[in-house]
């Protein structure tokens, strides 16, 4: 019972997803939650109020002037009842209004007149969500303060496959038990994550890189921002949309990402290394793009080391709290210690990307975490679950 004696107002705006919305009200309540549901005009074309009366036990409220409220201002005192405003769906009016400052309905004045949290979960077709517009307005919900979580991505119900997906109703609800908890795991937090892979040009075309998707650092960048960090994610070239509520530093060498990290980490107190960066780059870049010849079938390429951004965190004399990754083939623990001891190092994440399903490219992971005197396996399980549990390993060991 979790969310035991806390109140959340349940919105629910027009969309596909709102089906969802009952179900999540039974599981809000099963963890001790008192539910109140208020939806949109458009919401009702979805899910009838009476459903959701029947599953939340109060009715439903979808008038801005309601004549059997309080002194006809019903919105004031839900406004002031709720602990949290989850809108789940929250759909792309919904947030263009949001973002707008509207109160033209219930919901969205609600939005405007709460002292509580407000949480949006989006869901809508993955090229609204990738619009332009929707990605402004976003932004500018998140610079506010409007706690975006989402969307997932997957397949939708008009066929289409991408990002836009709700999250699933257990997920908003692990994410209502940590918003409410006395203190979020990493309130107040600095920290700095790199991700993605690192690319070492040959010529203006072509380049030296590697498998690495970024999934499991933008991962742990959203896990982050949700236990109430402060993020800023250096990123390598990757095909992912930053998490909401995140600052993005896009870089594409080794050397780029060694000086982003270097000049901003004097003001972080948490680092975490999970970017897969090249360790040799090419000692030479040609200026033009080298052109194969018909009696050549070989090319000699001479290698450098690239800067090792970890080592580098990791001698500071005044380091942040530092976690590094490991991502071997063989001899994954004793690589890993080797690492946590040589790096000074206070935490490591270590992954056998050699077994097939998990680790490059893959939605899922399995890692064993390391540090002086312990370890902790966590088990293989989709990136961002992953992710949340290894935030709540490391705030843990940061906080004592």
């Amino acid at each position: 019972m979790r969310l035991a004696d806390k109140r959340i107002l349940l919105g629910v705006s027009g969309g596909i997803a709102a089906y969802k919305s009952a179900e999540l009200v039974r599981r809000l309540k099963d963890q001790g939650a008192e539910v109140r549901v208020v939806m949109t005009r458009s919401a009702k074309e979805f899910i009838t109020p009476l459903t959701l009366q029947a599953v939340s036990g109060h009715p439903v409220a979808d008038s801005l002037l309601d004549p059997a409220a309080e002194a006809g201002m019903g919105h004031i005192e839900l406004a002031k009842w709720a602990d949290l405003v989850l809108i789940a769906p929250a759909s792309a009016n919904l947030m263009a209004r949001m973002a707008a400052g509207m109160a033209d309905e219930l919901l969205t004045t609600l939005c405007l007149a709460t002292p509580a949290p407000v949480a949006l979960a989006p869901a809508m077709n993955q090229q609204m969500y990738l619009n332009a517009a929707t990605q402004a307005n976003l932004k500018t919900l998140a610079s506010r303060g409007i706690l975006l979580w989402g969307p997932d991505s997957g397949s939708q119900a008009c066929g289409d496959v991408g990002p836009g997906r709700m999250l699933d109703p257990l997920e908003l609800v692990e994410l209502c038990c940590q918003q409410l908890a006395a203190e979020p795991l990493l309130a107040g937090v600095r920290l700095l994550l790199t991700a993605g892979p690192t690319r070492e040009a040959l010529d203006p075309v072509r380049y030296i890189s590697n498998h690495s998707s970024g999934k499991m650092g933008y991962a742990i960048a959203r896990a982050a921002r949700e236990a109430g960090a402060e993020v800023t994610l250096v990123s390598g070239p990757v095909a992912l949309a930053p998490p909401a509520g995140v600052t993005r530093v896009d870089v594409e060498s080794a050397e780029q990402m060694h000086q982003a990290v270097m000049s901003r980490v004097g003001e972080c107190d948490l680092f975490i290394g999970c970017a897969a960066v090249a360790d040799y780059r090419p000692a030479q870049v040609a200026n033009q793009k080298i052109k194969k010849t018909g009696d050549n079938d070989q090319m000699q390429l001479t290698l450098v080391k690239n800067p090792d951004i970890i080592a580098a965190v990791g001698a500071l004399s005044d380091k942040p709290f530092t976690v590094g990754f490991a991502a071997e083939t063989v001899d994954v623990e004793q690589y890993a210690l080797d690492k946590l001891q040589r790096k000074r190092l206070d935490m490591i994440a270590a992954n056998d990307v050699s077994r097939a399903g998990q680790g490059f490219n893959a939605d899922d992971n399995a890692l064993t975490v390391f540090w002086q005197g312990g370890q902790a396996p966590l088990p293989l399980a989709d990136k961002l679950t992953l992710a949340r549990h290894l935030i709540a390993l490391i705030a843990d060991h940061y906080r004592h």
